[in-house]
């Protein structure tokens, strides 16, 4: 199952293009499924309310409290859409977690709270798409379509299932559930009460909801297509982005430019505009050669709506640009895409005595990055974009002793701790 995360600059029409690029995929004996947080009906032109959609079979993977309305409706042949709606998802998973904390609840006298005194709070539109895209994971789909935000806020979801492992790793480590069985004891011991067993067994449901949606987003079968309407402002946004992306191991098999205006114009003020574009096409294509191609998409002269619409705009970008890959199109997965430069280590003890671990980070800028060493992690800041790596095990018993950014590279050098490093015999 293949998957194009859809994702860009506000207002560059990521919904429009990641509704085509479902639509353009569908078909006959296809399953396509679009996801969006907005309501995709409004550029289909048709209802996505998920209440006509069948809840058995092959579609009832994608129903229930994940989010989603209900059930996908069919669009067109082979294509589904459906609309990902934060309070269901909210209300459903509050009302699980009160139901198994009933017996506490209760002892406390606490008043439960209904389905209709709930509201969505902020961020759970995050944890919807997240749990949206983990649940049509697991149905029978030829391609998911996941229309995103813009990418800054994009960046931050994606690496959200990482960073709250991470937190619940550190705050109930897996090994100290075994406490449990000692709760008792220890309590009369030390008059101390222990964790109560629903605690960790909500912690480890998330952790393995979390490590479901991880795998997703990291496998080789997901990819990211950005969305931006050439321009100096879309350049600089992008520009900024960019490190960010790379810093989360994000892979860009697609930069659309969205809303392309024609090259030759007559029209002093539009061939003046159109200019612009180019000049800013121009730029892209000499720094996106690496982890995504540029593709364009004409501009149509009005705000597509409809499968006619959207089938006008792929019959307009392949007719001005037939020479060009579709965005459409999704790359093999299991080829490499060109310009994509894995995390390696390089044992460089016989030249320097050093080791050198290299990351990818085009884009970013020396006086943007920040670096700390903490026990087996590496503590990366990259202008406003944050991670925390864990080291690879050679290099934990090494000490930092430098780095170095260089034509889109960071390179850390680790000295061997001789205490720690094995002794040749």
């Amino acid at each position: 199952m293949r998957k194009v995360l859809v994702t860009g600059l506000g207002g560059a029409g990521r919904t429009t293009v990641a509704a085509a690029t479902a639509l353009a995929e569908a078909g006959p004996g296809r399953r396509v499924l679009l996801l969006s947080a907005a309501d995709p009906g409004d550029i289909l032109g048709a209802p996505v309310t998920g209440e006509d959609a069948p809840v058995t079979g092959r579609d009832a993977s994608v129903t229930g409290g994940d989010g989603l309305t209900g059930g996908p409706d069919r669009i067109a042949e082979g294509l589904w859409a459906d609309r990902v709606d934060a309070g269901a998802g909210f209300r459903a998973e509050f009302l699980a977690l009160q139901e198994r904390a009933a017996a506490g609840l209760d002892l406390l006298g606490t008043a439960r709270l209904t389905e209709e005194e709930l509201t969505e709070l902020p961020g759970s539109d995050q944890f919807a798409l997240l749990r949206a895209l983990a649940a049509a994971g697991n149905g029978d789909w030829d391609l998911i379509v996941l229309d995103l935000p813009p990418v800054r806020e994009t960046i931050a979801l994606l690496a959200l299932p990482e960073q709250l492992r991470r937190y619940l790793r550190r705050l109930l480590p897996p090994e100290r559930q075994a406490a449990r069985a000692l709760r008792p004891v220890l309590a009369q011991l030390a008059g101390v009460p222990m964790p109560a067993r629903m605690l960790y067994e909500t912690a480890s449901r998330w952790d393995a909801e979390l490590a479901a949606v991880e795998t997703l987003i990291a496998s080789p079968d997901t990819v990211l297509h950005l969305v931006a309407e050439p321009g100096p402002a879309a350049a600089r946004a992008l520009a900024a982005a960019r490190p960010g992306l790379a810093l989360h191991g994000l892979r860009v098999t697609a930069l659309i430019a969205n809303r392309v205006l024609p090259r030759h114009s007559a029209d002093t003020w539009l061939a003046a505009l159109a200019a612009q574009q180019e000049k800013t096409l121009q730029e892209w294509q000499g720094e996106w050669t690496g982890p995504g191609r540029v593709r364009e998409i004409p501009h149509l002269g009005r705000d597509p709506r409809g499968p006619d619409d959207l089938a006008a705009l792929l019959a307009a970008r392949d007719q001005d640009h037939p020479d060009q890959d579709r965005p459409d199109q999704v790359p093999d997965p299991g080829a490499e895409q060109p310009g994509d430069t894995p995390r390696r280590v390089e044992d460089r003890r016989a030249e320097d005595g050093t080791l050198v671990w290299t990351l990818p980070l085009p884009g970013a800028e020396k006086k943007d990055l920040g670096l700390v060493r903490r026990g087996d992690e590496l503590l990366l800041r990259v202008g406003p974009f944050r991670r925390i790596v864990p080291l690879p095990s050679a290099l934990r018993r090494c000490t930092v002793s430098g780095a170095a950014l260089a034509d889109g590279e960071l390179r850390v050098r680790f000295t061997p701790d001789p205490g720690l490093w094995p002794r040749t015999p």
